[in-house]
């Protein structure tokens, strides 16, 4: 087996889930994988800078991805929307977590891998 056949596929990074991938999604489900007890709609609204409608729109994905449990409530007379990381949820983000860390590392490698290779071109190709 060739060194390219073990590589194949190397850098496809198929564990990072594209549900969680969004950037203001990764922001509130990483908020919420730190507290279990859940957030309250108005402070995961703040703690991720989003609109009332940005944030209910990516809450939406994510519940029907089944990552966020959504809970209706009141304190007094107000409405309250609590939003907590299910089990499902918890677990896809730390794999998703987990391949993003190999990513990170894999950055790093090619850094310094670029670092110490000579910037000298095949033979038979010149700039474009």
């Amino acid at each position: 087996m060739s060194d390219e056949s073990k590589d194949d596929g190397r850098y496809a990074y198929d564990g990072l889930d594209r549900v969680l991938h969004e950037k203001a999604r990764l922001g509130i489900v990483t908020s919420l994988a730190a507290r279990a007890e859940g957030l309250l709609f108005t402070d995961l609204k703040a703690l991720c800078n989003l609109t009332d409608g940005n944030l209910s729109r990516h809450l939406t994905v994510l519940q029907e991805a089944d990552i966020v449990e959504i809970h209706k409530g009141y304190k007094g007379k107000r409405p309250q929307t609590l939003c907590r990381l299910s089990e499902v949820g918890r677990k896809r983000y730390i794999e998703y977590i987990t391949v993003l860390g190999a990513v990170l590392d894999d950055a790093v490698e090619a850094s310094k891998a670029a670092r110490r290779a000579p910037k000298i071109l095949p033979e038979g190709f010149s700039p474009a």
